[in-house]
């Protein structure tokens, strides 16, 4: 794509073929077995609240990407199960992410493979993420087998990152952890396990229950002091009213 073009040509340029990408998929590349769509559920949930704490943390589902290839007229395109940007602003298009747009690039992707149903070529994909696209990180995971490998960008190709002492692979930009936990990519930022919706909610209700237990003892209490101090409104102790004590 010629550089020079007005951004409203390349946007439009861009959302064409955005669309003939979309008419050119499988029925197959719509479905994904249960484990990739458990793992996309909870990266989502948990970056989510990633990006309450830094809001330039953005993370996308299934977002077709598109870039300009030197010397040939279509872009490339690929489409990450998940990816993460880190921008302040939100992408200028709705249907898809035109690098030509757009001030942020890819920081990572993330991508849920199963033995089962294999909807894209992965090997493929990674070409692109490493060779043409050069995102920062790279995730792979593969539920049935477990199999979990974090990839750094050096600048020329990807490395895998060696877990640290507790299992976990470091994103240092983003004061993030990744790792498996009850067979499931988890997500810790700043040494914190980023909780679930259902985790948060029994944390709530576990607080709850302490917050009553507690108002019960609080009453308990009022009622077994309510005896003595009627007693005292009754009887109250004699003033003695000046008077010196014989001795």
């Amino acid at each position: 794509m010629a550089s020079g073009k007005p951004k409203i040509l390349i946007e439009i340029t861009y959302d064409d073929w955005a669309q003939k990408y979309l008419r050119s998929l499988p029925p197959e590349h719509f479905m994904e077995a249960t484990g990739q769509s458990t793992q996309r559920k909870i990266t989502l949930e948990s970056l989510d609240l990633l990006h309450y704490r830094r809001p330039e943390v953005q993370v996308f589902n299934e977002l077709l990407v598109q870039y300009p290839r030197p010397g040939q007229r279509k872009p490339g395109q690929v489409v990450p199960d998940n990816m993460v940007i880190l921008s302040d602003e939100s992408p200028r298009s709705r249907s898809s992410f035109n690098l030509p747009l757009e001030k942020a690039e890819p920081f990572w992707v993330l991508e849920y493979v199963s033995n089962s149903n294999k909807r894209k070529d992965y090997e493929d994909n990674f070409d692109k993420y490493e060779k043409e696209l050069k995102v920062p990180y790279f995730l792979l995971f593969y539920p049935d087998s477990q199999d979990l490998t974090l990839y750094h960008h050096t600048s020329k190709k990807y490395v895998s990152v060696k877990p640290n002492n507790q299992g976990r692979c470091s994103i240092p930009e983003l004061d993030l952890e990744v790792g498996l936990l009850d067979e499931w990519v988890r997500y810790w930022h700043e040494g914190q396990l980023l909780l679930l919706p259902a985790d948060l909610l029994r944390n709530l209700d576990a607080a709850k229950l302490r917050v009553h237990e507690l108002e019960r003892r609080q009453e308990r209490m009022e009622r077994e002091l309510a005896e003595p101090r009627a007693l005292i409104e009754r009887h109250p102790p004699r003033a003695n009213n000046g008077r010196k004590s014989k001795n």
